[in-house]
């Protein structure tokens, strides 16, 4: 059995995302939250049996029994794997757990040019996110 009790699937070459890894590093004591950059080379996604532009697209975590969760739900988990899970409770209640996705999902499609904004560019290009797929009804 691993010792880390949820990993964080973050984007390594977007500086938001290597900021808020960064705090949770720092943060986190006792070791039960890993992380993995996955804009490192030779990550491979299918180890986690999805696409390089899924995990671009928004923020996946992954327990260790293989169970992925994705945008909010990954903050909640590893806040609550560095001791910090109370800042993120509300965000689980349900009405705000709504909200706080679809904020999440926005903030994930123009975290570059909020980044740009704050003076952090992505410098490789590869943090960029992939466009909405579109519906064919």
């Amino acid at each position: 059995m691993s010792s880390w009790r949820f990993k964080l699937l973050y984007d390594g070459d977007c500086p938001l995302c290597v900021r808020e890894a960064r705090f949770l590093q720092r943060c986190n004591r006792h070791g039960w939250l890993a992380f993995e950059n996955i804009a490192a080379p030779g990550f491979d996604a299918t180890r986690y049996h999805t696409t390089q532009a899924e995990l671009m697209g928004v923020i996946h975590g992954v327990f260790p029994d293989g169970r992925m969760v994705r945008k909010v739900e990954v903050f909640r988990e590893a806040y609550r794997a560095v001791g910090l899970g109370w800042l993120l409770l509300p965000t689980g209640w349900p009405i705000l757990r709504w909200l706080t996705d679809c904020g999440y999902e926005w903030f994930a499609r123009h975290r570059l040019t909020i980044g740009k904004i704050f003076g952090r560019k992505c410098e490789t290009g590869t943090c960029a996110v992939p466009p909405a797929k579109s519906e064919i009804i």
